[in-house]
């Protein structure tokens, strides 16, 4: 079985604002083209344009109705991937050492190349983080694209998970969750960052900002059909009264 580390250097992850997230999948197709494309083994899909299609992904989102006891109901857009726990269930129970927790960042990877297959971290992971490939025979999880993230070779603007840097409504969030200093940590610290449950003793590093409440419904159209005057002006000013006269 594999050793977790007693300390790392950084607590990389994502802080995910359920506020912001309008469950659009820009995330989810970015993650799965860029990691089909780079790190590890392809994710495979299987009969995609079929009456059943399936595939790997390692990030998805899930969206619920939600009745609050106060305010308004609303839809709530919940991303899941992996939360690259502190105390990482899914790296103990390994029985190769393919699961792992990097020291240097905290970042939860499996070796492909030592994976059997055999779905254990799969069953110990609470939050239904990783998916077995059915073409390759490996497990395959989120990486908060270690590839991209410290490659050199790209503006330093793209130097974020491919999810972070696409999302278009700027509710993911990269950075050193370790770091009380940095923008992330600032972030959870004023909306009240939420672990995912934390019942589970798992202590993931990965965030969420819950949704505020919605007092009321808001019409997004509504300054849009203000009458822009109390009477009818000019050319329809003077129709107006032309047509009262007749009737």
């Amino acid at each position: 079985m594999t050793q977790l580390p007693t300390h790392t250097e950084k607590k990389l992850g994502l802080v995910i604002d359920l506020d912001t997230c309008v469950g659009c999948h820009a995330c989810v197709v970015s993650c799965k083209g860029w990691n089909t494309e780079n790190y590890g083994a392809a994710l495979s899909d299987q009969n995609p344009y079929g009456a059943d299609p399936s595939g790997t992904f390692l990030n998805r989102v899930h969206s619920y109705e939600v009745t609050p006891d106060e305010g308004a109901a609303m839809t709530v857009h919940f991303p899941k991937s992996c939360l690259h726990c502190e105390d990482a269930p899914c790296v103990t129970v390994c029985p190769t050492g393919a699961s792992y927790k990097r020291v240097e960042d905290g970042i939860v990877l499996v070796n492909e190349s030592d994976c059997i297959g055999c779905g254990l971290c799969a069953w110990a992971c609470p939050y239904g983080a990783r998916e077995l490939d059915q073409v390759e025979g490996v497990m395959k999880k989120c990486t908060l694209c270690v590839d991209r993230i410290y490659n050199e070779n790209l503006p330093e603007e793209d130097r974020q998970p491919a999810c972070v840097r696409t999302c278009p409504a700027g509710a993911r969030h990269f950075g050193d969750l370790g770091d009380e200093t940095s923008d992330v940590s600032k972030l959870v610290a004023e909306r009240g960052g939420m672990d995912l449950m934390p019942e589970q003793g798992t202590k993931p590093v990965n965030k969420y900002l819950p949704p505020r409440l919605k007092d009321e419904q808001i019409d997004v159209l509504a300054p849009f059909l203000e009458p822009v005057a109390a009477e009818p002006q000019g050319f329809l000013g003077w129709l107006d009264k032309t047509l009262e006269r007749i009737g």
